[in-house]
């Protein structure tokens, strides 16, 4: 199968994003993971697929595959690049549309200086929604991992986030921890495992080791669910710079019963065509 593609960025997070409005396309795992492929194939975090709406209010579907080749339902940065991918492939001619993913329904705006707000919807702390094995809600879990006992906050922003907030970031923090977090058994769907540590209450730093991918040059559901944790807790206010390797993400949370709205870069890097082997 022989499929034309868009190679996109933000803020170092990449991705393929493929047309299943113009062309057909049939994505299964094992050709996920080809595409993704950095060695072998065009290598990318996650890949974009844009296909036609499947309900009345949406205006596309928004389906993302991790590196691995799992599905999941949220990515705010390619939310980001689908947006302008839809709107630079002449698939509409607004600067406003409704997407739906597995998890939720998303709405994009593109600004006159190139910028893209998302509204990310209202993040759940409720630990069967999340989802996370816990008694009772709360602001913090404390987590046994190999490294020790570690505190979190739980939070689903349309995947699963653990945020831990730290004194210093460090890479072997990220790198030990990261997939001890992302697999514990108490996430029964794994999870995004996030490191923040406040500057101030308008500005934080902030590293995600993502669930499927390993850490990323930014993770913009991972910068959501990090305000919304802090925010939560008392330690940040309404509007979150929130600077991560790849590059500064403003998050805006006015607290319950609001939308989280993330303002952010997309950027085209390169267009291809690719051939991926399909199984009979």
């Amino acid at each position: 199968m022989q499929l034309q593609f868009t190679k996109m960025q933000s803020l170092g997070n990449d991705f393929v994003v493929l047309d299943a409005v113009t062309q057909s396309i049939v994505l299964d795992e094992t050709s996920a993971q080809q595409i993704a492929d950095r060695h072998k194939g065009i290598g990318c975090d996650q890949i974009l697929v844009a296909e036609p709406a499947t309900d009345q209010t949406s205006d596309f579907r928004f389906r993302i595959y991790n590196a691995d080749g799992s599905e999941v339902g949220q990515c705010g940065n390619g939310a980001r690049c689908f947006l302008k991918f839809v709107i630079d492939q002449g698939l509409t001619d607004r600067d406003e549309i409704t997407v739906q993913t597995s998890t939720a329904t998303m709405q994009l705006r593109q600004s006159t200086d190139g910028r893209v707000t998302v509204d990310m919807g209202e993040p759940v702390f409720e630990p069967s929604r999340v989802p996370f094995k816990a008694d009772e809600q709360a602001l913090e879990y404390p987590l046994e991992i190999e490294s020790g006992t570690i505190q979190i906050g739980a939070v689903s922003v349309g995947n699963p986030h653990a945020v831990q907030i730290v004194d210093a970031l460090s890479d072997d923090l990220v790198s030990i921890q990261g997939p001890q977090v992302e697999n514990h058994s108490r996430f029964p769907e794994r999870t995004n495992a996030g490191f923040m540590q406040i500057v101030s209450p308008e500005h934080v730093l902030l590293r995600v080791f993502e669930r499927g991918v390993g850490e990323t040059q930014a993770c913009g559901s991972g910068a959501c669910a990090a305000v919304a944790v802090g925010r939560n807790q008392g330690r940040l206010g309404e509007d979150v710079t929130v600077e991560l390797p790849g590059g500064v993400l403003g998050i805006r949370w006015p607290g319950p019963g609001s939308s989280l709205l993330m303002t952010g870069p997309a950027e085209t890097v390169f267009q291809g065509h690719i051939n991926i082997d399909q199984n009979d």
